[in-house]
């Protein structure tokens, strides 16, 4: 039985928004928590795709390793995000390794109990190809405000989407390296460092991977707005390595 805080990540999952609760509880009579530490695999490329995830709390970063050992940053999924479902779908195996970054709590669905559900309701079958439609046209969206919007707005946005809701300031943890945010935000590593130099008008700092986002609501305004920053030296902000 699931907690009320598990139910409530589940339903701001794209996949199950929208669902009346009768079909809510069958898909997540089978779910199946765990808690994680950091740098807990899920799963690694080329393992069988017999299940998808929830996150309820903390983070999981999905990635790719290059054959020299680099690591090429997939996306990373926080409390209410939903992950590797498509490969489920697909009845393949997994293209990417998923690790939990900041320790969590996530909720596993196996894929014979999910699929089995799918095929005594085409209604519900509708309703999750409507959502997956749905998250590609974000995806896609995302993907072109990354090649044409500037590094700083890009960083200003993923920083804002760090911060809890309701916060009028928030301290943050960085979910996973600089480098690989970087290279998730389409950004070289010296642009980070630059782009974080720029948010020092709204007064953030960043000390190895912690944050500190004093007023929530100017960021979101800044990230809305686009208003440039000034520019200045790194080691002048804080920006720790």
């Amino acid at each position: 039985m699931l907690s009320s805080e598990e139910l409530e990540a589940v339903r701001q999952a794209d996949l199950f928004q929208g669902l009346d609760e009768q079909r809510l509880a069958a898909l997540v009579a089978g779910a199946v928590r765990r808690d994680y530490p950091r740098g807990a695999l899920l799963f690694s490329q080329g393992e069988r795709a017999d299940r998808f995830y929830v996150v309820v709390d903390g983070w999981v970063k999905v990635y790719r390793e290059g054959r020299d050992g680099a690591e090429c940053l997939v996306g990373i999924f926080t409390r209410g995000q939903s992950f590797a479902e498509a490969a489920m779908f697909d009845r393949g195996c997994f293209p990417v390794n998923a690790m939990v970054s900041d320790d969590a709590r996530v909720l596993y669905f196996p894929a014979d109990f999910f699929l089995g559900r799918l095929q005594e309701d085409h209604e519900l079958v509708l309703n999750l190809l409507a959502k997956l439609s749905r998250r590609l046209r974000a995806f896609v969206r995302q993907k072109e405000q990354l090649t044409t919007r500037p590094t700083y707005l890009r960083l200003a946005g993923f920083l804002l989407s760090l911060c809890p809701e309701g916060q009028n300031a928030a301290t943050v943890r960085l979910p996973c390296d600089k480098l690989l945010i970087a290279g998730w935000l389409g950004m070289r590593p010296e642009s980070f460092s630059r782009a974080m130099a720029r948010l020092r008008l709204l007064n953030i700092r960043c000390e190895g991977n912690i944050v500190a986002i004093p007023d929530v609501h100017a960021l979101r305004r800044f990230t809305h707005g686009g208003a440039p920053a000034p520019v200045a030296a790194c080691g002048q902000v804080g920006c720790g390595g």
